[in-house]
């Protein structure tokens, strides 16, 4: 079960990436994660899932953020590919 302040956090990221960030970080980041920190509005750009949470947790350490990764529905595909 989803504690609801997780899903709060996760609700409002999603709105500020859709309204303020999609157009410009599809641009310019396709592929890359985004860490949306949804009370400041403020996002961190990463190679990786971890690097974007990293460099979210060290600006707001005791703030939840959500991850998401630019221009795909979900941060990672499970599952094989074939061809």
């Amino acid at each position: 079960m989803v504690a609801e302040e997780t899903k709060s956090v996760i609700s409002r990221a999603k709105e500020i990436y859709e309204a303020r960030l999609r157009k410009d970080l599809e641009a310019s980041h396709m592929g890359r994660f985004v860490a949306i920190e949804p009370d400041s509005g403020d996002y961190f750009i990463g190679e990786t899932f971890d690097e974007a949470v990293k460099l979210a947790r060290s600006k707001y350490p005791s703030k939840l953020s959500h991850t998401m990764r630019i221009g795909h529905g979900a941060a990672f595909h499970l599952g094989e590919m074939s061809l």
